[in-house]
C-alpha cells in the first residue's frame, strides 16, 4: 500500500526547516540544499512543492507573518484608539525571545528585498498593511480625543513605524544597551507625547 502523505503538513514542515536556517545562519545560508537537510527531505521533495527557493523564503516570510496576526488579534480585542495603537506598537518589537527571533527573520529580508522582484512587493504590501492599521488607529484615538490637536497623523505614522524599526535593528544589534524595558519606555513615551504629555 502506498504511503499516504499529507501535503500542507509536508509543506510546512520546509516552511519551518527554512525559518530555523535563516534564523539560525542567515538569509544567505538559506539555500535549497540546506533547508531540505535541515527538513529531512531530498531537495526534489522541495521542488515538488515549491517554484523555487524564493518561493519557500516568501513562504517562511508569509507562515511567520500568520503568526503574528494570529497573536495580534487577541491582544486588540476589545481595544480601541491610543491603548490598541500601544499594544500593536509594543508587539512589533522584539520584547521577548520569540518576538527576537520575528524580527531577525523580517530583517534578513530587508536586504534581500532591496534587489527587488516578488520579495520587495511582498514586504511593500505587508508594511502597506501595518502602516493602514497604524493610520487607522490613530484616527480612532483622534475621534475619541485622545491625540493632541494639530498633530499631521501621516507623520506621526511614519514617525512610529519608523521607531519600530530602529528600535528593533538597534536591540538586535546592541541588547546590552537597549533591554526590552528601554524599548518599552521609549515607545510608551513617544505615545504619550502624542497625548499631549510632555
Amino acid at each position: 500500500m502506498p504511503k499516504i502523505v499529507d501535503h500542507d503538513v509536508r509543506r510546512e514542515e520546509v516552511v519551518d526547516a527554512a525559518r530555523r536556517v535563516i534564523l539560525r545562519e542567515g538569509i544567505d545560508a538559506a539555500t535549497t540544499r540546506a533547508i531540505a537537510k535541515e527538513a529531512g527531505y531530498s531537495n526534489g521533495v522541495l521542488t515538488h512543492y515549491f517554484a523555487d527557493k524564493d518561493d519557500i523564503l516568501l513562504s517562511a516570510l508569509r507562515s511567520s507573518h500568520r503568526r503574528i496576526v494570529e497573536r495580534l488579534r487577541a491582544k486588540l480585542a476589545g481595544l480601541t484608539g491610543l491603548a490598541a495603537l500601544r499594544e500593536l506598537l509594543l508587539d512589533n518589537l522584539p520584547l521577548d525571545e520569540e518576538r527576537a527571533r520575528e524580527t531577525a527573520l523580517e530583517v534578513g529580508f530587508w536586504g534581500r528585498s532591496l534587489t527587488g522582484g516578488t520579495l520587495l512587493e511582498v514586504q511593500r504590501e505587508e508594511a502597506a498593511e501595518l502602516r493602514h492599521l497604524v493610520r487607522a488607529l490613530l484616527d480612532a484615538a483622534e475621534r475619541a480625543g485622545e491625540i493632541a490637536p494639530g498633530q499631521d497623523l501621516d507623520d506621526a505614522a511614519e514617525r512610529l513605524l519608523a521607531l519600530v524599526d530602529g528600535l528593533s535593528l538597534h536591540r538586535l544589534l546592541y541588547p546590552d544597551r537597549l533591554s526590552p524595558e528601554t524599548l518599552r519606555r521609549l515607545m510608551t513615551a513617544e505615545l504619550d507625547r502624542l497625548g499631549g504629555a510632555s
